[in-house]
This record gives structure tokens, C-alpha cells and sequence, in this order.
């Protein structure tokens, strides 16, 4: 989540204080990549525009579900406009799945336990679960963790369910008050795992569930928390230091090969890294698209496949994004 985003969210919250608060039907395949440490992808179709409410779209936290369906969410849609969004790919037709007055949600992804779609919503401080079909919405978390509310931002789940979120506290101030969370999967059992953290943003287990990756908007870096049996943290250092420019370090994914895919704010581009902290690749879009977008924040690589679909958006709209991955998706590469 970024500061502008946040600063949307304000005047969002506002408006809804006074509002009651074609023929061919495959994906083109994807490009290869060029041997110069470049993965180019290609544009699968432009799934929101610019909303006029809130000046901007926002796309995040691909998943896909059981049956093969691409879910996405729009951050910065206004109320009444989807908010979580169902994608067919291959036919290149989406439909709403969700909206509300309030949520402002910034990832998703489907729990182990209970099969339930999670989704953080980042300007209420709270997780909201929802059966496959988008019903059923429940609140499994709200409040404080102790004693400050939270951001929640990305998440990941381990093999028995429990969440693991950043909590970007602190952000619109520009104060290092972020959080890594641990919530138990009855939403009871709540654990701070490490603090002091600038806008920590993307998270993800790697591909063992031996530890978290996780990155930090404002400090363009990615951390490791290496965890004990009981989840809690046996140590934690810095893995990568992102060489991003103006732009940020945003979402996090990891393949079947423990390769790390780093989503990136101010910049429609993907960083690609081995868990040993080598630089892969770089995922870009044309660059006849580049200059209408500014974010790709995200990645789903379907499960057992290298066919990756990437969230990017700008001035110019929210798109899906297509490419070869080098390794093939995992429950660590569909959603948060």
C-alpha cells in the first residue's frame, strides 16, 4: 500500500461517510525471456479505468480459486464499484464478486483450513472472510494488536492455516511503526513477530515454510524471519536490498523454486530474485504501454504452471499482465 493510496483512502472514507459510509477466446502465449536478464510480458486485457470518486485504480492481490478463476482487488474503488473482482482469462471477461460501503482491501487469498477467501482491509484496521462464492461475509479480526490498530496489508497463510500479515502502520505518517502479525486460525491467539518496520508491505512464506520474506515500502528492502516450530521468530536479517530508484519495494511472491518475484510501486515492472538473493530478471511491459502505468504490484502463477498473470495499473487503467515465470506457482504465488 502506498502514501497516496492512503491519502485516497481518507477522502474515500469521506465520500462514503455521506454516501451511508471478438472471437478468440486464449491468452496469447507468453513472450520468452531475451537472454538479457529481461521477461517481457504481454497484455492480457484492461480489467478497471481511473475511478472519478477517487482518481486513481489500484489493482492487487491476484488469486486464483479452485475452478481455475482469476480474483483481483481494486484498493481504491469507490463504493458501489467492484471491489473484488472475478476474472475468466482465457475469455477476457470479469465480473464483480464484491462491493461494500467501507472496505478498502489490498490482498486476498484462500485459507487452508477453511477453504474461505481472506481479505485485508486496510483502512479499517480488519480481515474479512468470504465463502468461495463471494457470500457469507464475516469478520475474522478487527481491533487492535497491542494496543495500536492495525494496516494489514499483504498476507500469507501456513499449512495449518494461521495468518501471517505486514501491518503498515505508521505509513501516512512516514514513522517506522510497522508490524509483522502472527493470528491464529481462530482469530484468537494474536502474536507481534517483529516491529520498528518502514511500511512493511509484501509477505510471503518461502517455499519450505521455513521462514517470511518480507519487504518494506519506505526502506526498499527484503527481510527474512526464520521461525521455530511454534511459529514464532528464531532470527532475522536483511536478504535483499532493492535497487528500485523512484520506484518501491510492493508485493511478494514465491515460486516452486523458492525464487522470489518482488511487485514494485512507481515502476510497471517485477524484480525476480533466488532465495540466495541473486538478481534473476527483471519482468517489464512494453514499453509502448509503460508510459500509461506506474505500478506492478502483484503476481499469481497458477499452481503447477509457469503461466504468471501480473497486476499493473497508472492513468491508464488496471491491466493483467502475462508471462513465462521460471519456476511453476505454489500456494506461495497465488494471492496476498
Amino acid at each position: 500500500m502506498r502514501r497516496r493510496a492512503f491519502r485516497i483512502f481518507t477522502a474515500l472514507c469521506g465520500l462514503m461517510a455521506l454516501s451511508g459510509c471478438g472471437t478468440q477466446t486464449g491468452v496469447p502465449p507468453a513472450a520468452p525471456q531475451d537472454g538479457h536478464g529481461t521477461i517481457r510480458a504481454q497484455q492480457v486485457m484492461r480489467l478497471t479505468e481511473v475511478h472519478a470518486r477517487t482518481g486513481m485504480t489500484l489493482l492487487e492481490g491476484p488469486v486464483f480459486d479452485e475452478k481455475g478463476r482469476l480474483l483481483v482487488v481494486d484498493v481504491t474503488a469507490p463504493a458501489g464499484e467492484p471491489k473484488v473482482l472475478r476474472v475468466d482469462v482465457r475469455k477476457k471477461t470479469s465480473q464483480q464478486m464484491r462491493t461494500d460501503e467501507r472496505g478498502t482491501y489490498t490482498s486476498a487469498q484462500f485459507s487452508p483450513y477453511d477453504g474461505r477467501l481472506y481479505l485485508t482491509d486496510f483502512s479499517r484496521g480488519a480481515i474479512l472472510s468470504l465463502a468461495p462464492d463471494g457470500e457469507d461475509a464475516r469478520t475474522f479480526f478487527s481491533g487492535e494488536v497491542d494496543g495500536a490498530p492495525m494496516n494489514p496489508d499483504d498476507l500469507a497463510f501456513d499449512r495449518e492455516g494461521n495468518l501471517y500479515l505486514s501491518d503498515s502502520r505508521g505509513m501516512s505518517e512516514g514513522e517506522a511503526k510497522g508490524r509483522v502479525v502472527r493470528i491464529d486460525r481462530t482469530g484468537r491467539d494474536v502474536a507481534v513477530l517483529a516491529d520498528g518496520l518502514s511500511a512493511p508491505n509484501g509477505i510471503s512464506f518461502d517455499a519450505d515454510y521455513r521462514g517470511l520474506w518480507f519487504s518494506e515500502l519506505t526502506q526498499n528492502r527484503i527481510s527474512y524471519l526464520l521461525l521455530d516450530k511454534k511459529g514464532s521468530v528464531a532470527s532475522r536479517h536483511t536478504a535483499v536490498r532493492v535497487d528500485g530508484g523512484i520506484a518501491q519495494t510492493d508485493s511478494i511472491a514465491v515460486d516452486a523454486d523458492g525464487n522470489l518475484y518482488q511487485g514494485l510501486h512507481g515502476r510497471p515492472a517485477m524484480e525476480v530474485y533466488s532465495k540466495h538473493g541473486e538478481h534473476l530478471a527483471t519482468v517489464e511491459v512494453p514499453a509502448r504501454d509503460a508510459h500509461a502505468l506506474e505500478s506492478a504490484t502483484n503476481v499469481a502463477i497458477a499452481p503447477g504452471s509457469t503461466r504468471a498473470y501480473m497486476t499493473v495499473s497508472g492513468p491508464g487503467g488496471g491491466y493483467l499482465y502475462t508471462f513465462d515465470a521460471p519456476a511453476e506457482g505454489i500456494r506461495q504465488s497465488n494471492g496476498g
